[in-house]
């Protein structure tokens, strides 16, 4: 008799996608800013997909982005997230700690980038500000600006290596 024992393989489960960090303005935009999105890495390929399965359903689908090439070392000119492919640009004009969103269906947002290496205790006192909905009318620098005038944090306005 031979009988042949085949090890169990560990079962494929769900792995969950990291919390996108993201604060929005509530009811109708004011001000210069949608919101702050503070992403894990500055990889656009990899964080732009987790941005989008979040605000697709809010906005309306996402269908480009812009940026300014100072904090993003590499920007793809496609991206493919859920379902669709968002096209990517960059303007060296455009403020650095911004994103520019294109919808089909709300027209153009714009969130702070809260830069990734910022300390936790920074990006929410800046996302925080980004999202007040009856706060100061500043452009995404001016908010980093401002907290690092305020608080002396000076980690997020360096440019990475």
């Amino acid at each position: 008799m031979t009988a042949t024992v085949q090890p169990t393989l560990p079962q494929p489960g769900l792995v969950a996608a990291p919390a996108v960090r993201l604060t929005l303005k509530s009811g109708a935009a004011r001000g210069l800013l949608d919101g702050a999105w503070w992403p894990r890495s500055r990889d656009l390929l990899s964080e732009l997909p987790l941005l989008t399965a979040v605000l697709d359903p809010l906005w309306g689908r996402i269908t480009r982005v812009a940026v300014n090439p100072t904090y993003w070392p590499d920007i793809p000119r496609k991206v493919p997230v859920a379902g669709h492919v968002v096209k990517a640009g960059w303007f060296t004009e455009f403020d650095p700690h911004k994103l520019l969103l294109l919808t089909y269906d709300n027209g153009r947002r714009d969130l702070l980038v809260v830069p990734p290496e910022t300390g936790a205790e920074s990006a929410a006192r800046l996302m925080a500000a980004a999202s007040d909905r009856d706060g100061p009318q500043l452009t995404a620098s001016a908010f980093v600006a401002a907290d690092e005038g305020r608080h002396g944090t000076a980690e997020f306005m360096r440019r990475p290596a």
